[in-house]
C-alpha cells in the first residue's frame, strides 16, 4: 500500500475503562484520512478525552487497535508515534515552561537530537507558520493568551507531526484571536482532529465531523449537516449559539491588501 494512501489515524473498536470501573469508550471506530480536518464533537464526559490520549498512547491497555500513520500505537513505537501526533492542550501554559518563546518551541527537536543551525531554522519554520516569529525572544509570559495559544501550537509543528490534535483551540480567545488561529489552522498542511464544543468554529474549519456520545460514535458526517440535525443535536446536547445558522454559508471577506 502505497505511504500517501495510509490513514493519518485508524481506531478499530476501542473500548476502555478507567481503573476505577468508569467505562468510557465501548467500541469507538475512526478513520481519518491524511490532510483532512475533521471535529470531535460531543457533550462532557462522552470520552473525547480519553480518545484523544489513546491516540499517542498516554492510556493504554484497553481493547481494539488505534494506528498512526501506519504504526499501531503500542510500546514499540511509543517514541515514533508521539512525533507524528502533536497535541495542543486547552492551556497553553501547560505547554509553556521555558524562559523564551525560542527556548520553548526548540524544546522537542532539541530532545530529538537536533542542534544548531538545523534546529534553529526548525525554531524560526515553525514561528513563522503561526505568525510568531518577531516574539522568538520574548517570555512566553509577557504574551496575550491568544499569542501563547499560537506558540503552543508552533511547539508542536516544530515536530513535524502527522496529526494535529487540537483541545477546545478557540476557548478563551477575543474575536480577533479566534479568527487568527482559524486562518493558521486554514492554511497547514497536516491532518487535523479538532476537540471543541465550539459548533461554529466546527463548521468554519473542518468539513467533517464526528459525536461522540456515552462512549461511541453516534454520527458522522459533513459538519453542516450535522449541526442542521435539530433532533441529534437535542439528543447529544449540542446546541448552537441563539441565532446562528448552520445552513447559512458565511461570506469570508477578502483579507485587506
Amino acid at each position: 500500500m502505497s505511504l500517501s494512501f495510509v490513514p493519518s489515524l485508524d481506531v478499530r473498536g476501542l473500548a476502555y475503562a478507567y481503573p476505577d470501573g468508569h467505562q468510557a469508550l465501548f467500541g469507538v471506530d475512526l478513520t481519518v484520512e491524511r490532510g483532512e480536518r475533521v471535529a470531535l464533537l460531543g457533550p462532557n464526559g462522552a470520552g473525547k478525552t480519553t480518545l484523544v490520549l489513546h491516540l499517542n498512547g498516554i492510556l493504554s491497555g484497553g481493547v481494539g487497535t488505534v494506528t498512526v500513520a501506519g504504526l499501531p500505537v503500542e510500546k514499540a513505537n511509543l517514541a515514533r508515534i508521539r512525533r507524528k501526533v502533536g497535541i495542543v492542550f486547552q492551556d497553553p501554559d501547560d505547554q509553556l515552561f521555558m524562559p523564551t518563546v525560542r527556548e520553548d518551541v526548540a524544546f522537542g527537536p532539541a530532545a530529538a537530537g537536533l542542534r544548531g543551525p538545523e534546529l534553529e531554522a526548525v525554531v524560526v519554520k515553525a514561528l513563522t507558520r503561526v505568525g510568531m516569529a518577531e516574539y522568538a525572544d520574548r517570555p512566553p509570559h509577557h504574551l496575550s493568551f491568544g499569542q501563547r495559544r499560537r506558540v503552543a501550537v508552533a511547539t508542536v509543528l516544530a515536530m513535524e507531526p502527522e496529526i494535529l490534535v487540537l483541545d477546545e483551540p478557540s476557548s478563551n480567545l477575543d474575536p480577533a484571536s479566534r479568527r487568527e488561529l482559524a486562518d493558521i489552522l486554514r492554511s497547514l498542511d497536516v491532518t487535523v482532529l479538532m476537540v471543541t464544543h465550539d459548533l461554529p468554529y466546527a463548521l468554519e474549519l473542518c468539513p467533517r465531523s464526528v459525536v461522540l456520545s456515552e462512549g461511541v460514535i453516534a454520527a458522522d458526517g459533513p459538519t453542516g449537516d450535522l449541526l442542521a440535525d435539530e433532533e441529534l443535536m437535542r439528543r447529544h446536547r449540542l446546541e448552537l449559539p441563539f441565532g446562528f445558522d448552520p445552513t447559512a454559508r458565511p461570506t469570508r471577506k477578502p483579507a485587506p491588501h
